[in-house]
């Protein structure tokens, strides 16, 4: 088995990007989900499940923690990575309610301009990181903005045969993994425990319940009519949580990931 695939996503529920090689650190992937789009009268966070046009979000992550958006018609923007202790905004994602900083009025006129209302862009430093969904994991597990936990890992094989049952090539990029595994078999990943990628062991914590995200087309921004993939999900994947595809994981210690580093089950 082998790491066939990279995926970042810097703004929670924007854009992804492809990557060969990337670090990791306490909260997952460098520059993973640091950013998050939040109502400015609320602090309540947005996402794609409410606000299918931010699929057109494009965020891609800078090397000092910085942010470049863009998105059709609208001119990018390069957002500096904000002081951690300064503007510090009240947000809620989930049950969650925390102090992160926020981007600056710059970064606030752009977002509500593309949102379509009052909007800020905020960003989630080490020391301001929530923990792990209760339950789960070790107790001083954290997440940035990633709905409960640091990674989600997919078989190759699983998307396959989802695919199969769907009756038309499914994007992997619906499914907003941050690892995709070549060579297992599918749906193996369910009953892994602890994985190793390279030198980096880490913890198989939870399958991953989905929603209505999984129907938008990454490329277009479009739902699907059929319901697809979520429909067939339900048909045979469903649990207590919901339909279930794909595993949260947890890194311990850092490290470096690159495309087609041998993926070793060590339980």
């Amino acid at each position: 088995m082998r790491l066939s695939a990279l995926y970042r996503f810097p703004l929670k529920s924007g854009k992804g990007e492809t990557l060969n090689q990337v670090s990791l650190d306490k909260l997952g992937l460098d520059g993973d989900r640091r950013w998050m789009l939040v109502d400015e009268a609320s602090g309540r966070f947005l996402t794609q499940r409410a606000v299918a046009k931010m699929s057109q979000l494009s965020a891609l992550w800078n090397a000092d923690g910085g942010l470049t958006l863009s998105a059709p018609d609208h001119s990018p923007i390069d957002i500096a990575l904000p002081d951690g202790d300064a503007d510090l905004r009240g947000v809620t994602i989930w049950r969650d309610t925390l102090r992160v900083p926020d981007a600056g009025d710059a970064a606030g006129a752009w977002v509500s301009e593309f949102i379509g209302k009052p909007t800020r862009l905020v960003q989630v430093p080490l020391e301001r990181a929530r923990t792990t969904q209760a339950g789960y994991g070790k107790d001083d597990d954290q997440v940035a903005f990633a709905d409960g936990f640091p990674l989600l890992l997919i078989g190759q094989a699983s998307l396959e045969d989802l695919s199969s049952k769907v009756g038309r090539p499914l994007e992997m990029l619906r499914f907003r993994p941050n690892l995709v595994i070549e060579g297992s078999e599918a749906y193996a990943e369910d009953s892994w425990k602890r994985i190793r990628i390279g030198d980096v062991e880490f913890r198989v914590v939870k399958s991953c319940s989905r929603c209505i995200l999984t129907t938008i087309d990454p490329q277009t921004g479009e739902r699907s009519e059929d319901r697809e993939p979520l429909a067939t999900l339900q048909k045979y994947r469903t649990e207590a949580d919901g339909a279930m595809f794909g595993q949260n994981l947890v890194n311990d210690g850092n490290g470096r990931l690159e495309v087609g580093m041998p993926v070793t089950i060590l339980e």
